[in-house]
């Protein structure tokens, strides 16, 4: 038990290092400008898009998706052989700590994204097709009827954790090869990074109940220029 105490505590570390790879801030610092100063503050692929433009915030959503994807990788190749019955639980708990390195950051003042780019390689590193596929068609059709970026971020955060804590109760050795005595603990690990996630979009949660939540495509007075100037 003393052992896997540690392992959990050694991908919490991992995870909270490739976390600390802000993608949004490492761009917006080579437009000269720091992120977090323009747009909602936030050092994330949607803030970037509004702010930088489209191609930015490709960017940076690819490069917080892999962060937590490669992470993930890591802990699979290690623990594959040395624990498989609850790597999957190393994987999220790997998870976990990319989010938190991403929302987090040490060096940053703890002032960093909302973490659901990283989350989307959370959700691709359960290799679970169905809820990757599932979280992908939902968000994209929420955030193109509704135009809500927000929205669609915390519908997939639930859509994530409600679709796996299904699939892992009805047969977890056969779909996510997790010991038994893993289940219910990777459900709660799991809550607790949507729980995360959802807390981070609490303001943008206030600003779509008041109906001052901005769309998708709405740009603000300073971002034009931003991008028109190439800053």
């Amino acid at each position: 038990m003393g052992m896997e105490i540690i392992y959990r505590i050694l991908c919490l570390i991992l995870g909270y290092a490739f976390g600390l790879f802000q993608t949004a801030y490492i761009i917006g610092k080579i437009h000269h400008i720091d992120i977090r100063e323009y747009g909602s503050g936030n050092s994330g692929a949607t803030n970037a898009l509004r702010v930088l433009g489209k191609k930015a915030g490709a960017m940076v959503f690819v490069g917080d998706c892999m962060k937590c994807i490669i992470a993930c990788l890591i802990t699979r190749i290690v623990f594959n052989h040395i624990a498989p019955d609850m790597t999957l639980l190393l994987v999220i708990y790997t998870s976990l700590g990319v989010v938190l390195g991403h929302v987090f950051p040490f060096y940053m003042g703890f002032k960093g994204g909302k973490g659901i780019s990283a989350i989307a390689g959370a959700v691709i590193s359960l290799l679970d097709l169905r809820i990757i596929l599932a979280g992908l068609v939902v968000f994209v059709l929420v955030v193109a009827i509704s135009r809500y970026v927000s929205l669609g971020s915390i519908i997939l955060m639930i859509q994530m954790w409600a679709m796996y804590t299904i699939f892992v109760l009805i047969n977890p050795e056969h779909v996510y090869h997790l010991g038994q005595a893993y289940v219910v603990e990777s459900i709660i690990v799991l809550g607790c990074l949507a729980t995360l996630a959802i807390y981070k979009h609490k303001a943008n949660i206030v600003r779509l109940i008041h109906g001052e939540e901005s769309k998708l495509g709405q740009k603000k007075t300073v971002e034009p220029s931003l991008q028109e100037s190439g800053k």
